[in-house]
């Protein structure tokens, strides 16, 4: 009987030992995401120019992204379509003058960029 002990002993440990080389071989690493990736960054005509003040650059970005909002609400491209550009509450009261410059500028381009540039019906 301590043949078959030591017979059953060597093959459980013989057992344990292939199982564990083979589990370490087919795990996997795990990977941990920290969140999507960020945005890339804007190139182009999407991206306000660097020499004008942050309150321009802000309203240039937003005129951008409201004429692509008309464009796909297949509303007539028009700055007054958007509310934040007849409304700005989120700018600074000195700020808004530049803010709706920029954005005039930024919807103008997208709109020259989205339609074509021989559209200027707004």
């Amino acid at each position: 009987m301590n043949t078959a002990m030591t017979a059953t002993t060597r093959f459980a440990t013989a057992l344990l030992g292939f199982s564990l080389i083979a589990g370490a071989a087919i795990a996997q690493p795990q990977q941990y995401y920290q969140g999507p990736p960020p945005p890339p960054p804007q190139q182009g005509w999407e991206a306000p120019p660097p020499q004008f003040a942050a309150a321009w650059q802000r309203g240039y970005k937003d005129g951008v992204y409201g004429a692509r909002k008309d464009f796909e609400n297949h509303r007539p491209p028009s700055p007054m379509n958007r509310d934040e550009y007849r409304n700005p509450h989120f700018i600074a009261p000195p700020d808004r003058r530049d803010y709706r410059e920029g954005f005039r500028h930024g919807y103008q381009v997208a709109v020259h960029n989205i339609y074509g540039p021989g559209y200027r019906n707004y």
